[in-house]
């Protein structure tokens, strides 16, 4: 075996490495995004008729992204085993298109990170303020440990129990920037990603030329 041919097959196999891992980032992408939107907790405050569904849209975006990663990352995989230059190239677009994706999502939930929040305490409010005894309201204060409004608060609520505005605030938070973090933490990825595929995809074309 020659040299050049010792190179192109090591060459191969990084590529063939490098988009498993990416395949395995991909999963968990799609994992955070599918707890996220089927979390119990999360869906017994965003099940009503009149919910907010602002919240879903950076989590739907985070699904689409992971599973398009997935796909990605299997065919990067076939592309390096058949060296195939056609389907390295798609593999690079295709990292183009998720990248933007992932830094939509993650910064969608950092810009968004207050309306969501506002919104999702408005539901709360007209809700309480229609009935503080009905099914979403004994909800929202078993989820989040809270009872009543900064305006209306409970007469006697139990010690260390916080307003519900103010557990909307802390819950939320926590959820959006899972999602900030996630998608711009993988799309931080991606640009590591872009430059490594293109680096292989050049040593795999130099090494048929000089074979």
């Amino acid at each position: 075996m020659s040299k050049v041919e010792g190179g192109m097959r090591c060459v191969k196999y990084l590529l063939f490495v490098f988009n498993f891992i990416f395949w395995l980032m991909g999963s968990f992408v799609l994992a955070v995004g599918l707890w996220l939107r089927f979390d119990p907790e999360t869906v017994s405050l965003l099940n009503g008729d009149k919910a907010p569904d602002t919240f879903f849209i950076g989590v739907y975006i985070l699904i689409g992204a992971g599973s398009l990663v997935m796909l990605v990352g299997f065919f990067g995989c076939c592309g390096a085993v058949r060296e195939s230059q056609c389907l390295l190239g798609s593999f690079f677009a295709c990292l183009l298109i998720i990248f933007c994706a992932e830094l939509a999502a993650g910064v969608f939930g950092f810009l968004n990170k207050d309306k969501i929040i506002k919104d999702v305490q408005t539901y709360y409010t007209s809700n309480y303020n229609e009935n503080n005894n009905g099914t979403l309201i004994i909800s929202y204060q078993k989820v989040l440990n809270c009872c009543g409004t900064t305006e209306n608060p409970c007469p006697d609520p139990p010690k260390d129990t916080k307003d519900c505005e103010t557990g909307i605030e802390e819950f939320f938070n926590t959820k959006l920037y899972i999602i900030g973090y996630v998608g711009i933490g993988i799309a931080g990825v991606m640009i590591i990603g872009m430059i490594f595929s293109m680096v292989l995809c050049c040593a795999i074309r130099n090494s048929r030329e000089v074979i």
